[in-house]
């Protein structure tokens, strides 16, 4: 039996303007090559929104003007060996994206929702599979 360590929480920025949603492709270990919304890790003390703006801030550039909770999934790496909790958020943002990590992300696109370049990164991929859908709104 493989150890996993976590549960982790986690947070996604799931940034809309219009009928599009920010996604980057993935660089590094940790999901290369998938697509990926901006996110992490939440910080010990941190709520999961301001991890999401903090995140989003961090990655590209944007500043979060409304983060708004949306769904929870379980995410495992068995590669990795974790296990993270990630909480997904829409967010509304200013500003144009940049690529501010280049290690983690190679840039940084807009998509629409019923038309999403695979693969996807695992928590990206579970958000879709809860059902979830950008003309959905939260409860």
């Amino acid at each position: 039996m493989e150890l996993l360590r976590g549960p982790f929480a986690g947070t996604s920025a799931v940034v809309l303007r219009g009928d599009r949603v920010l996604l980057g492709r993935r660089r590094g270990a940790h999901g290369a090559g998938t697509w990926s919304f901006p996110g992490g890790k939440v910080d010990p003390g941190e709520s999961p929104e301001d991890a999401a703006a903090r995140e989003l801030a961090e990655e590209t550039g944007l500043r979060a003007v409304e983060v708004v909770p949306l769904r929870w999934t379980s995410d495992v790496f068995p590669d990795e060996g974790l296990h993270f909790i990630t909480l997904h958020h829409a967010v509304r943002a200013e500003g144009e994206p940049e690529v501010r990590e280049p290690d983690k992300v190679d840039g940084w696109s807009w998509h629409r929702w019923d038309a999403l370049p695979t693969p996807l990164f695992g928590p990206a991929e579970a958000l879709v599979r809860t059902g979830w859908h950008p003309d959905v709104r939260p409860t």
